[in-house]
C-alpha cells in the first residue's frame, strides 16, 4: 500500500473519531462535554442514519484502495504476453490470455483483438470505446463516495432543524421560561451537523482522490493498449501498400494476352475497341476509292 493511501486512511481516521473521543474523555476543567454515548443518544435517529453511512463509507475505502491499484487495472507482463502473440499473429491466444487476466487492460485488449480481421482503424476504434466505457464503469463505482458526501451533511442539517423544532416547542410550553433552559435542546439538535460533517469532508476527500486516480490508470491502460498494437500497426497499414506494389510490378511484366485473360472485363473492351476501329478504317477506305 502506498504512502498515500496510508495518509488517507490516516486522515479518515482521525477526522472521524477526535470527535468521538473529544466527547467521551471530558477536559476536567471547562465546559461539561457529551459522552459517546449521550452523543450517539442526542442524534437520534437520524444520528444513527449518518453512523450507518459511516461504516458504508469505510468499507468503500477500503474497497477502491484495493481495487483501484494499477496491479489490479494493469497486471504486470499482461502487456508484453499480447503483444507476443500479435506478433506471431496467435490472435486466439492472446484472446484466451485476456480471459485469464480479468481487468482494465485486459478488456481493451480483447475488444481490440476481436477487430483484427478489419483492419487498424477497426482495432484502433474498438480500443477506443472499450476504454470509454470501463472508465464510465469505474467512475460510477467511486460515485457513491459523492453520494454520501452529499448527503450527510444535509441529514445532519435536516436532524438539527427538527431538534430546534423540538427544542422551541417544549420551550414554549413553559410559563417563565429562562434563556439557560432552551440551551441544552439546541446543542443536542446541533449533534446531527457535526456527525454529518464528520462524514461528508473523508467522503469527498477519498472521492476526488479515487476521480483522479482513475484518470491516472485509464490514461496509463490507453497508452499501454496502444504499444501493444503499434507493431500490428505497422503490418497492418503496409500491407495494402505492398500488396498495390507487387500487383502493379506483376501487371508491367506481363503480355496484354496475359493481363485480359486476368481480366475479362477489360479484355471485352479492348475487344470492341478494336471493331470498332476495323469499321471506321473500312468506312474511310470506302469513301476514298474513285
Amino acid at each position: 500500500m502506498s504512502w498515500c493511501r496510508i495518509g488517507i486512511l490516516i486522515a479518515l481516521i482521525v477526522v472521524i473519531e477526535t470527535p468521538l473521543l473529544l466527547a467521551a474523555d471530558p477536559a476536567p476543567a471547562g465546559p461539561k462535554m457529551m459522552s459517546l454515548g449521550q452523543l450517539f443518544e442526542a442524534g437520534g435517529t437520524i444520528g444513527y442514519v449518518i453512523t450507518g453511512l459511516s461504516f458504508l463509507m469505510v468499507a468503500l475505502i477500503v474497497e477502491h484502495l484495493i481495487s483501484l491499484r494499477m496491479n489490479a487495472l494493469i497486471p504486470p507482463g499482461l502487456a508484453d504476453s499480447i503483444h507476443h502473440h500479435l506478433t506471431l499473429r496467435h490472435f486466439e491466444e492472446a484472446r484466451q490470455q485476456c480471459q485469464f487476466h480479468p481487468s482494465f487492460l485486459a478488456y481493451v485488449l480483447a475488444s481490440g483483438l476481436r477487430e483484427t480481421d478489419l483492419g487498424y482503424q477497426s482495432v484502433e476504434k474498438a480500443l477506443e470505446d472499450a476504454a470509454v466505457e470501463q472508465s464510465a464503469r469505474l467512475y460510477r463505482k467511486i460515485e457513491y463516495l459523492s453520494v454520501i458526501g452529499t448527503i450527510a451533511p444535509m441529514l445532519g442539517l435536516l436532524g438539527t432543524v427538527w431538534g430546534m423544532i423540538l427544542a422551541f416547542m417544549e420551550f414554549e410550553q413553559k410559563a417563565n421560561p429562562q434563556v439557560s433552559e432552551l440551551a441544552p435542546g439546541i446543542y443536542k439538535a446541533l449533534v446531527t451537523t457535526l456527525q454529518g460533517l464528520c462524514v461528508a469532508i473523508p467522503a469527498l476527500a477519498a472521492f476526488a482522490h479515487f476521480r483522479n486516480r482513475i484518470d491516472q490508470l485509464v490514461a496509463d491502460g490507453s497508452l499501454t493498449a496502444e504499444a501493444v498494437f503499434a507493431d500490428y500497426k505497422r503490418i497492418a497499414l503496409s500491407e495494402p501498400r505492398t500488396e498495390r506494389t507487387k500487383a502493379a510490378a506483376s501487371l508491367r511484366g506481363k503480355p496484354a494476352s496475359e493481363m485480359q485473360l486476368e481480366n475479362p472485363g477489360t479484355a471485352a473492351a479492348a475487344s470492341q475497341a478494336k471493331v470498332v476501329a476495323k469499321s471506321e478504317r473500312s468506312a474511310a477506305d470506302r469513301g476514298g476509292a474513285p
